[in-house]
């Protein structure tokens, strides 16, 4: 059973570092968290090249640890799926966050409603290979009748309280993106 929770907990954090990549009309370190950034050669997350600070809702403004890598990092994030456009004065970049269009929220809902669906299919294959572990345990004579009955309905309650939290991660990202 503990080992069937952490890979639950494990599919929940998925789930969570999923949606963080997803952007919202307001200005988050976490949608940088996929780019890379080409450093000597090794592909290398943005945040380890550079700080991220958010001087304001729409606006973002990054230091790259060394000022040459500036050009590598504009051209990560534009060929990043972010849709955002960096400009730099030699310093910093700077990357304003435009708002989503209508249109654009419903993508990205639909995109978080994916993700989420994912997760929860993750969770009930979880559900599926813990039973079939109890199964083998009772036909080995690990398990009485009353024993595998009583994990099985272990196992659903544990897989409801996972959909119940996935549910509720998704339920407030939709409702992140879809404010103004």
């Amino acid at each position: 059973m503990a080992e069937i929770e952490e890979r639950m907990e494990k599919t929940i954090s998925s789930l969570k570092d999923s949606f963080n990549s997803i952007r919202t009309g307001r200005a988050n370190a976490a949608i940088f968290d996929k780019v890379r950034v080409d450093y000597y050669g090794t592909k290398s997350p943005l945040n380890q090249v550079a700080t991220i600070a958010i001087p304001e809702a729409r606006s973002v403004i990054i230091t790259p640890f060394d000022k040459s890598l500036i050009g590598e990092i504009e051209k990560a994030i534009q060929a990043s799926d972010l849709g955002l456009n960096p400009s730099n004065d030699g310093k910093v970049i700077r990357v304003s966050i435009p708002a989503l269009t209508a249109e654009r929220r419903q993508e990205l809902v639909k995109q978080a409603k994916t993700t989420a669906e994912n997760s929860r299919t993750a969770i009930r294959n979880i559900r599926r290979d813990g039973n079939d572990d109890l199964k083998k345990q009772q036909k080995n004579g690990e398990l009485t009748e009353d024993g595998l009955k009583t994990e099985t309905d272990k196992l659903q309650k544990l897989t409801d309280k996972y959909i119940d939290e996935i549910n509720k991660i998704y339920d407030a990202k939709e409702k992140d993106i879809l404010q103004n």
